[in-house]
């Protein structure tokens, strides 16, 4: 029997995927995310501080206050994107952007020493992309030496691997801000 391709993508029915990107209805978002958003985004403003997170949104007290509060007159109020990368630059925890990852399903590795605002430009970055790579092929290297890859070896390899991630972001930025 043949599937026929207009109700089939690689083996999966239609129905097994979602209907839009992020299903963020009023209605949905309400429900579903309401009480985990608001959680979130009211520690994100006691994280900062409630008077730096006026002075960084160019908000008033009372606004930054609506946007994490439980009355339903407030319900359906929640910070803008602007706001939360603003406080957000100012925190020590990215607490909003996580929580929106965790609602999808994502998961994020955080790394609070922010090394890519210390990058020196493009070149540098070349330079520490191929050393981070001749180290992973080190790694891979003595890790193969005996035919398998123990535990240890593997988390090495990861090590590396999540060092060559931080470095092409890295890169990633500065070719957005050479670009601008």
């Amino acid at each position: 029997m043949m599937t026929n391709s207009k109700w089939r993508l690689n083996g999966k029915r239609h129905i097994d995927f979602p209907q839009t990107v992020l299903d963020v209805t009023p209605k949905a978002l309400k429900m579903k995310h309401h009480g985990y958003l608001k959680k979130h985004t009211e520690a994100l403003v006691k994280d900062v501080g409630i008077e730096a997170a006026c002075e960084l949104s160019g908000k008033s007290k009372a606004t930054i206050g609506r946007y994490y509060s439980d009355a339903e007159e407030h319900a359906d109020r929640f910070m803008p994107i602007n706001v939360v990368a603003a406080l957000e630059a100012g925190s020590s925890y990215p607490h909003v952007t996580s929580a929106l990852a965790e609602l999808r399903g994502i998961t994020l590795a955080y790394d609070g020493t922010r090394r890519n605002s210390t990058s020196q430009g493009i070149n540098a970055d070349v330079v520490a992309l191929a050393q981070r790579f001749a180290m992973l092929m080190g790694e891979y290297n003595t890790a193969i030496a005996d035919g398998k890859i123990s535990i240890n070896e593997a988390k090495r390899l990861l090590r590396e691997t999540l060092s060559i991630q931080q470095v092409l972001l890295e890169m990633k930025l500065n070719l957005e801000e050479e670009s601008h």
